[in-house]
């Protein structure tokens, strides 16, 4: 009976590559079954043990609402001066959560799951993902919320509105997406950094108009040098007005407006940033990859 002989000579010439070696984001994709176990591991734990579970999703966007609302437009005033300025506030109020919750559950999510990250090999790049998609999950309350109120109010919006909305929520998400790619894996080298994103979060509700129009900036002193531009060259700002121009714009009227209210060229501004925020995604992924080979290590 022959033995079968193996040709020494197969796989010799076959490229090598580093174990676990994959194509980043697009392999999280691939693997979308770890992705939806990532995410419903995150959500189960979130509210383990919680009586209300998501309703916190409700209750704590409305507390927070009603106490800048009260703040700010009652005891300040600006009610006055800004029509429906709680849909002005709560617009800007639902994408700054958004973008918060989102950079910073993701810079401490490979922290998080470091167990899961000894023990299976998978692309690491899903922990912060996992955490976008479950920052959009608890943020959709949120807009339903808004949007109920909008609807309430008269909203009618135009084909330019809804291009508005969907172009701000691809903005941020992109945005949001790139800067957890970085800082989680930063942050596993140097724990400082998810202090230093609680620390950048505090300035976001005074960074965009939300809590004071977007005219009071373009109509002051500071309105035509370099500081107006540089406040518009902040995503999340964009990303702010574009949702008013969404919803907050149709229930007053663009007529009814002062023409400073929006800046000039706003969707133009907005396809630029999504350009620039993809730009950066690609730099954060190229980042990841450099850093990826020596997380497990200093886990």
């Amino acid at each position: 009976m022959s033995t079968p002989t193996v040709d020494s000579s197969q796989g010799a010439d076959a490229p090598l590559a580093p174990p676990g070696a994959h194509a980043g984001l697009v392999d999280v994709f691939r693997r979308r079954y770890l992705l939806r176990l990532l995410v419903r591991k995150e959500i189960q734990a979130r509210y383990q043990a919680s009586v209300l579970g998501l309703l916190w999703s409700y209750v704590q966007p409305l507390v927070r609402f009603m106490m800048y609302f009260f703040v700010i437009g009652v005891v300040l005033g600006l009610h006055k001066n800004i029509p429906n300025f709680a849909i002005h506030m709560f617009a800007g109020i639902v994408v700054v959560n958004y973008f918060t919750e989102t950079f910073t559950s993701g810079t401490r999510a490979i922290v998080r799951n470091k167990a899961i990250v000894r023990k299976m090999a998978m692309p690491r790049e899903m922990f912060p993902v996992a955490a976008v998609i479950v920052s959009a999950i608890h943020t959709f309350p949120q807009l339903l919320i808004l949007f109920v109120a909008c609807v309430s109010v008269g909203w009618s919006p135009d084909p330019a509105a809804i291009l508005a909305g969907l172009l701000g929520v691809a903005i941020i998400t992109v945005f949001g997406t790139a800067l957890a790619l970085l800082f989680s894996a930063m942050n596993v080298f140097f724990r400082d950094f998810q202090n230093i994103v609680a620390t950048l979060t505090i300035f976001t509700h005074w960074a965009v108009p939300m809590l004071y129009p977007y005219s009071r900036l373009a109509t002051s002193s500071l309105g035509d040098g370099w500081f107006i531009q540089l406040y518009l060259a902040n995503p999340l700002t964009v990303a702010v007005l574009l949702m008013q121009r969404c919803l907050w714009v149709p229930t007053v009227g663009a007529a009814a407006l002062p023409p400073e209210s929006m800046p000039d060229h706003l969707f133009a501004r907005g396809f630029i940033m999504l350009g620039a925020v993809l730009v950066a995604l690609v730099l954060a992924q190229l980042a990841f990859t450099r850093l990826e080979t020596k997380i497990a290590e200093r886990l």
